[in-house]
Order: C-alpha cells, then sequence, then structure tokens
C-alpha cells in the first residue's frame, strides 16, 4: 500500500500538471479542436442511453488530453443499474493508468451533486466526472454555480456528464452534445479509433455551435480530426424532443 505522505505527493503533483495544462480560453484550444479548461465546470451531454458510452470517451479524453489526473468519477446506483460497471480495460485501453482514478456509487442525484460539490473543493485531485441519467433533480443554476465556484478555487477540471434529460440553465463553462462517429478501420480490418461528432452547445464569453468530428488518438493523449464519410450528418435529429435548444447557441444561461 502506497505510504500516506507519498500518495498526498503523488496528488498535488498531479494537480500542479493539470493546473499548467488546463489554463486558457474555455472550449476551443489554439489547434481549433475542442477542450476543456481546468477550474471550470463543463456539462456533456449523451442525449440517449445508446450514446453513453461516447459520452464517458469524450470525458474521458478530455481529461487524459488535458493531464488533468488524478481522477474522481462519481456515479448514481440508477447509473450503475443502466449502463453497467464502467469498463475497465476501456478506459486502460485509451490511455488512464488504473491507479488514477477512484470510481464512487452514490445513492441517488442529491448525494451526487453533494459528492460533487465536495470534491470540486479538493486541490489534490485533477478531475471530478459527476456521471447522472436522467432527469437529475437537484441540479438547477444554484447548484452549477457551488460547482463552478469550488472547481475555481481549486483547480479541479468539474465534468458534469449527463446521459438523457433535459439541459437546463446553467453557470458550466461549455455544454457538449456528443454522438458516436464511424471510426476509421485500420491494417486486417483491425477496430478504429474511438470517434466522435461534438456539438459545442455553450460558451461562456463566446460563440457556440461549432461542429467536430474528432477522433481519440492514444499515442498523443489527444483528439485529431476525424475524416468525413459521406454526407454530414446533424448530431441531433430532434434537439426539441431532447429538450435542448436548436443549434446555435449563444451564451445561454
Amino acid at each position: 500500500m502506497e505510504e500516506p505522505f507519498a500518495l498526498i505527493d503523488r496528488l498535488r503533483r498531479a494537480a500542479a500538471l493539470a493546473s499548467e495544462a488546463t489554463c486558457g480560453a474555455e472550449g476551443i484550444a489554439d489547434d481549433g479542436l475542442p477542450r476543456l479548461a481546468g477550474a471550470q465546470l463543463h456539462e456533456i451531454h449523451a442525449l440517449s442511453q445508446e450514446e453513453a458510452a461516447s459520452g464517458a470517451g469524450f470525458a474521458m479524453g478530455c481529461v487524459l488530453a488535458a493531464a488533468a489526473r488524478p481522477l474522481l468519477w462519481l456515479r448514481t446506483e440508477s447509473a450503475e443499474r443502466q449502463g453497467g460497471r464502467l469498463h475497465g480495460p476501456g478506459l486502460v485501453a485509451m490511455g488512464l493508468d488504473p491507479v488514477d482514478l477512484v470510481v464512487v456509487v452514490v445513492a441517488d442525484d442529491a448525494a451526487l451533486l453533494r459528492a460533487a460539490a465536495d470534491g470540486a473543493r479538493c486541490p489534490g485531485l485533477g478531475t471530478v466526472i459527476a456521471e447522472g441519467w436522467g432527469a437529475m433533480r437537484g441540479y438547477d443554476l444554484t447548484a452549477s454555480r457551488r460547482l463552478m465556484l469550488s472547481a475555481e478555487a481549486s483547480g479541479v477540471l468539474m465534468i458534469l456528464l449527463r446521459v438523457g434529460g433535459q439541459a437546463v440553465p446553467s453557470a458550466a463553462a461549455t455544454r457538449w452534445a456528443v454522438a458516436p462517429a464511424p471510426s476509421r478501420a485500420l491494417a486486417a480490418d483491425a477496430p478504429g479509433a474511438p470517434a466522435y461528432d461534438l456539438e459545442l452547445l455553450r460558451r461562456r464569453g463566446g460563440p457556440a455551435g461549432a461542429r467536430w468530428r474528432v477522433e481519440w488518438n492514444r499515442d498523443t493523449q489527444s483528439f485529431d480530426p476525424a475524416p468525413l464519410s459521406g454526407a454530414r450528418l446533424p448530431l441531433v435529429a430532434d434537439r426539441a424532443a431532447a429538450g435542448l435548444p436548436p443549434a446555435p447557441v449563444r451564451g445561454t444561461r
């Protein structure tokens, strides 16, 4: 077992790296690709259960790209029942070191938000992901401001991963819609890298509505532009039914 002082020192070093790696503008990096800045609250929306894995994959990629570790992943019992446990081999395949991950399952949405606020106040963490399925009662403008203020004070990257449910006004720096995209086949028909269709629904202090198709590059720990195959399709066939505003969305609070 790791000695307590050694663990604390490792957490502090990881938090310092996360702070250095995630400074800058929210939402878009200098290379024009999507990014999540540290010390902020960000929302990632997978609009259906079928897209839950894409939401989790994009969130994990953002954590790895920002070097914002250690990672505390909070889930509700409902998420555990509906989505199953996190797929450890898949996270490792993306490049996550298991020693950098702690998973906590809580009873309900209220407990999830309390735990997220506590985690976001801990400067020894790099990232907190709070995963909620469905309506997420209790998540409102006040709750989101609490998470944002905690993240700003500690430097933690705070991600709210929503699966299903309706988007609500919040203090989040960015809000994303995520859907799976076709992967490029590798040699001998080996599975390609994870690929995602992304839409920036909200960006604090800047325009929204931008879209990307990206794939995860494990070697560089970053997202690369993915080539489009065929005609570009909208990410969401019926945004009104999903409870999200029509794109583009500019500065909605």
